[in-house]
């Protein structure tokens, strides 16, 4: 059925230092492919920062933008008045905080203005209390620190999550997913599939699709009771089940479960899980704030000793000289 068509659109991109360049060009050129195939400029943006510099993506690029913050809060009460305003950032994001960018943000929404977010931008989002009670998508490697940080986020692992007026996706192509939406939304079903047509993808995936590999693909395993072990195994990090709990789930014996795991991933079972909470500690380590004792809980371990001699083990350096390493790295960033 075809859609009536809406009034032009015109987006804000602000971007964060170290935003990821796929998600940002991939929802740009979704919305310029939309304009052309329409023969009018329907969709209209302009790029802002905090300060109206140049900011660097993660790949070094830098992008002049338009606007500043203070020229953005100027134009909501006029006729430069965007439709919709999209945060772009991307590695280090939990290192950003600017409390006028939570305080636009807030103005934005509560004047009715969609609000919405690329790659790691609901972590700003968030800071910004936008996401409270509301259901958002981010990048898997982010969604261990950001569900830890903000518990009061009803948070994802979707390609992208709309809640009423809130947009948010998961970065890298799931951007290209998440226009194609509200470009259904305006023109309808037919303008979408020659926007596909022109970007060469050919099928639209819905907000659910997975973001990640299914575990078969990723791990080159095709056993499906060793599949479905491990997808048991991760959905319980912060409790580990014991391999008694494991084999009544799967229907095995201790002795076939340690078989099966020997010959599908070369370890033992208790290997296995002890190697993806550690995993999980290392992304909590390296995206948040945590002290080392609560990442170890969270992970699943009863004592910070007891995690810090297995994080050694595996990764040969301490959690405290994980995170003394990402600060490094910060530091020569910012110079």
């Amino acid at each position: 059925m075809n859609k009536p068509n809406v009034k032009k659109r015109s987006l804000v991109f602000f971007l964060v230092p170290n935003f990821s360049m796929l998600p940002f060009s991939a929802a740009i050129e979704t919305l310029r492919i939309a304009n052309r195939m329409l023969g009018y400029e329907a969709y209209t943006w302009r790029l802002a920062s905090t300060d109206g510099q140049q900011v660097l993506s993660s790949s070094g690029i830098g992008i002049e933008v338009n606007s500043s913050l203070a020229d953005e809060r100027k134009y909501l009460g006029g006729e430069n008045r965007p439709s919709m305003v999209l945060v772009c950032s991307g590695i280090y994001v939990e290192d950003f905080s600017n409390k006028s960018v939570n305080a636009w943000l807030r103005e934005v929404y509560n004047r009715g203005i969609a609000v919405g977010s690329l790659c790691t931008g609901a972590h700003v989002l968030a800071q910004a209390g936008l996401l409270t009670g509301k259901r958002c998508a981010i990048h898997w490697e982010n969604l261990p620190g950001f569900a830890e940080a903000f518990p009061q986020a009803d948070v994802y692992a979707d390609l992208y999550e709309i809640d009423s007026n809130i947009y948010t996706c998961a970065g890298g192509t799931a951007s290209l997913d998440m226009m194609l939406n509200l470009i259904d939304q305006d023109f309808g079903e037919n303008l979408v599939n020659r926007v596909c047509e022109q970007a060469l993808t050919d099928r639209v995936r819905g907000p659910h699709d997975r973001q990640r590999l299914p575990l078969r693909a990723r791990l080159g395993v095709q056993n499906a009771k060793v599949l479905s072990i491990i997808e048991l195994m991760e959905s319980n990090l912060s409790e580990p089940l014991s391999l008694l709990e494991i084999a009544d789930s799967a229907d095995l014996s201790r002795r076939q479960i340690e078989r099966l795991f020997r010959q599908e991933m070369g370890r033992s079972p208790a290997r296995y899980y002890l190697e993806i909470r550690l995993d999980r500690a290392r992304h909590l380590l390296v995206q948040s704030s945590m002290p080392v004792v609560e990442v170890a809980v969270a992970c699943g371990f009863v004592s910070a000793s007891h995690f810090s001699k297995c994080y050694r083990e595996l990764y040969n350096r301490s959690p405290q000289q994980e995170r003394a390493e990402r600060k490094l790295t910060l530091s020569a960033i910012a110079r």
